[in-house]
């Protein structure tokens, strides 16, 4: 199971994000509200990797001052699909990237490297990194259109902070609050 670093939303950003998992739930749709487990909240990965050791926690914890961070949740996007989903698409919310964002994602990428088991998974690589909160997994192609309708309608931006930042183990399927 893989594990990763992840941004965590304030508490009002989480809440807007949390009321679109539920409105696309609402239609029948894939959304990460079907998710089942405690930890499951909208954040944005900054890094992913097969395995990441716990003492990551040491180095990441350093960057403290940079949390909170002003950021805007963005447009929809859709991502894939995906050999791993099947043909299926991801539905996420942009992440508009911003300069102290960017350099947060380099930064923590660093810190972690020596790490990670193997190398972080390639889409995390600073210049190939699309900061995103996943709205729904496994999305098919006929699902895509009706999706989108019913996030359009929610799709101003969204002014937000990232307010935390956790390390997620996938073996354990816990997560570890490291700022925030």
């Amino acid at each position: 199971m893989a594990h990763s670093i992840e941004l965590l939303l304030d508490p009002l950003s989480d809440a807007a994000i949390r009321s679109q998992w539920q409105a696309l739930a609402d239609a029948r749709l894939p959304s990460q509200l079907r998710a089942s487990s405690p930890t499951n909240r909208p954040h944005i990965t900054l890094l992913a990797a097969t395995r990441i050791g716990p003492a990551v926690d040491e180095a990441l914890r350093t960057l403290a001052d940079r949390v909170p961070l002003d950021c805007v949740v963005g447009a929809p996007l859709v991502f894939g699909p995906t050999s791993v989903a099947g043909g299926r698409h991801t539905l996420a919310r942009l992440i508009v990237p911003s300069a102290p964002l960017l350099a947060l994602h380099a930064e923590v990428y660093r810190l972690a490297l020596p790490h990670v088991d193997d190398e972080p998974f390639p889409h995390c690589r600073p210049g190939h990194w699309t900061p995103h909160v996943t709205l729904g997994r496994r999305i098919t192609a006929a699902e895509i259109g009706p999706a989108l309708g019913i996030v359009d309608g929610r799709a101003g931006d969204i002014g937000a902070q990232m307010a935390g930042l956790r390390r997620w183990d996938g073996d354990e399927r816990t997560d570890h609050l490291l700022v925030g």
